[in-house]
């Protein structure tokens, strides 16, 4: 069991492993202010059949506890999830996929647990960075780790990680996420703020990342096992080299069209022509 902690902006950020969640290929307790949330991961041990892309999925459960309420009344189970449910979940999945390899067709799914909630601390920030060290630790192929936050606008200045009473005078509500050299997602709501604002924010945030990324290589360091063998699919060269100059001039005529519906039509014909006439 491990706790990797952090001050950021006068609050700790905890990391805490080998607690919970132990037959998951990894788990990350994320404490922050009063907020707590787990996110355990896993994947399948065999690659999907007859699918051409990444099943990642990410499911964020709200719990009622969370906020210190027992549902009631005649319904006295927890419900489906809700719309910001959805939206958290989706915020971790955008900011994730782009750091598994492409080839990856295993299923991975991300769980992200809400046990307590302080107004002050957003819990859909800590899905990510949980998802993320959870990953990192695991034996799944992720080319992370990364971290998020989100950045408020004040009298000009950035504030990362604003509360719930400044983040009402602030200008810009900005959740950024990304690796130490790169930004993965930026999803943004604002006032009428300047550009020169904006990539203040960004610069503001990406620093503050940093320091959550490094947090999570310690614990790697310390903790991560070795990533599991992805064998890439390639097609046979027999095939390529049958497919590749037809495909390629029709592909290229389709995309040269600038109506969008036509062209999306345009390749799904040429699809279907190059399948009619290799598979018969």
């Amino acid at each position: 069991m491990g706790i990797y902690n952090l001050p950021l902006q006068e609050r700790m950020l905890t990391l805490e492993t080998g607690r919970l969640a132990q037959q998951a290929s990894g788990a990350v307790l994320v404490k922050y202010g009063e907020t707590v949330v787990l996110v355990a991961v896993t994947i399948s041990d065999e690659p999907r059949e007859g699918i051409d892309f990444f099943p990642l999925t990410v499911d964020y459960e709200e719990r009622l506890y969370a906020v210190g309420k027992i549902p009631g009344g005649f319904i006295k189970r927890e419900g489906r999830p809700t719309e910001k449910a959805i939206l958290s979940a989706r915020l971790t999945d955008r900011s994730l996929r782009p750091l598994f390899p492409r080839e990856l067709r295993n299923s991975v799914h991300v769980v992200t647990t809400v046990l307590s909630v302080d107004q002050d601390c957003p819990p859909e920030i800590l899905s990510i960075i949980g998802a993320s060290a959870a990953l990192s630790i695991s034996k799944i192929p992720f080319s992370g780790p990364l971290g998020a936050v989100v950045v408020g606008l004040i009298d000009g200045q950035p504030i990362i990680n604003p509360t719930l009473e400044q983040s009402q005078n602030s200008k810009l509500h900005l959740v950024l996420a990304g690796t130490k050299d790169a930004v993965m997602m930026v999803e943004a709501e604002a006032s009428e703020v300047t550009p020169e604002s904006i990539i203040e924010c960004l610069e503001a945030g990406k620093q503050e990342i940093s320091r959550i990324v490094a947090l999570q290589e310690e614990m790697v360091d310390l903790e991560g096992i070795p990533k599991m063998e992805v064998a890439p699919f390639e097609p046979s060269s027999e095939i390529r080299d049958q497919v590749f100059p037809v495909a390629q001039e029709r592909i290229r005529q389709a995309m040269v069209n600038p109506d969008k519906l036509q062209r999306e039509e345009h390749l799904k014909q040429v699809k279907q022509d190059m399948l009619d006439e290799y598979l018969e």
